[in-house]
């Protein structure tokens, strides 16, 4: 499993609370979510890292 590094994120209260909602929408963490939106625009504009379990091109 890859290392995870910790930081913090500054992010406007009315986006955080979409962001809250969304994740217990899908039944993920507000972390998870942020990891999953993050994952998919970095799939999306192909700028996922080789090797990265997301960087699949079956979906």
């Amino acid at each position: 499993m890859p290392k995870k590094k910790a930081f913090a994120l500054r992010l406007d209260e009315n986006m955080m609370k979409a962001i809250e909602k969304w994740a217990a929408d899908e039944f993920r963490s507000t972390n998870g979510q942020l990891e999953w939106v993050i994952r998919e625009s970095l799939k999306k504009a192909g700028r996922l890292p080789k090797g990265d379990p997301g960087n699949s091109n079956l979906e």
